[in-house]
């Protein structure tokens, strides 16, 4: 969770996500107040959330005063609460759903450039009432990529990525977050190597990506780790056996039994076996020949 603040909406949202700490939590990394530059003009971003299967663009908008009501959210037009203005506090004409296209058609097109287009961006519009607010939410249409929730209940965020981590497949790699982050600008807010593998993100590791950053060290001490786990030179007195080996010709399979292969390559160990044994007998007898 990175360059946090922003105004009382984004405030809540990061309260919460720093709660994300259980194993039954989402995992991914978030960061707050982003810009993206992109086509000659500035989106500014309230969040956007990375998690192993999906990309979340968040539109925090809070209630400045009390409405009590159905909240409803038409296809195009004004937002209202029992047909009354939402009182948001920001001072964007545009709704929460017109930000939203813009700040993920622009995410999407900005991360297409970079060879990662061929993953969605989400627009999720995060609603915060006055406490004590009696809100409902009323979506007079249905849109995969675009969802709103009400935040006077964070446990409505964490079971909306706990569902989008049931729909989606595994997508996201820690060097496609690293090429995210370097493009946008916070590359001193990203993590190490070792966090966004534990966060769920896929490998390998391209350590190039976080030169220049605050975790190159461990980057660098990842890339040593691994060096030193994979190193597959042979012991001082280890011998390695020979192609013709049986256990190289018909090599185990450790996913699977294959009774051909076993057979084959216990008949040419034993073949190999008596081989040896005949070889041995021939020289024996022909040593004890020649010293009579």
């Amino acid at each position: 969770m990175q360059n946090s603040g922003g105004s009382n909406a984004e405030r809540a949202l990061l309260d919460w996500l720093r709660t994300w700490k259980d194993p039954r939590s989402p995992h991914g990394v978030a960061t707050l107040n982003v810009s993206l530059f992109h086509t000659n003009r500035l989106f500014p971003l309230d969040a956007v959330i990375w998690t192993p299967t999906s990309c979340v663009i968040i539109e925090a908008e809070a209630l400045a005063a009390r409405q009590d009501g159905v909240l409803r959210i038409p296809l195009n037009g004004p937002w209202t609460i029992d047909g009354e203005p939402a009182a948001v506090e920001s001072r964007d004409r545009r709704t929460p759903l017109e930000r939203s296209r813009e700040h993920t058609f622009a995410l999407q097109d900005w991360l297409s450039a970079r060879g990662l287009g061929q993953r969605v961006v989400h627009g999720l519009a995060l609603i915060v009432p006055v406490r004590g607010a009696d809100v409902s939410v009323e979506q007079g249409w249905s849109d995969p990529s675009f969802d709103v929730i009400l935040g006077d209940d964070p446990e409505r965020l964490r079971h909306y990525f706990q569902t989008l981590a049931v729909q989606e497949k595994h997508l996201w790699t820690a060097n496609d977050i690293a090429v995210a982050f370097r493009g946008l600008g916070i590359l001193p807010y990203l993590p190490a190597p070792q966090e966004l593998l534990n966060e769920g993100f896929l490998g390998p590791i391209d350590i190039t990506l976080w030169h220049g950053g605050p975790n190159q060290a461990q980057a660098e001490a990842y890339a040593a780790e691994q060096a030193a786990g994979t190193d597959t030179r042979l012991p001082l007195l280890a011998v390695e056996t020979p192609w013709y080996s049986p256990w190289k010709l018909y090599p185990r399979k450790h996913d699977d039994i294959d009774f051909g292969q076993a057979v084959m390559r216990t008949g040419l160990a034993i073949g190999m076996f008596v081989a040896f044994v005949w070889v041995l007998w021939f020289v024996v007898t022909a040593v004890l020949t020649v010293a009579t």
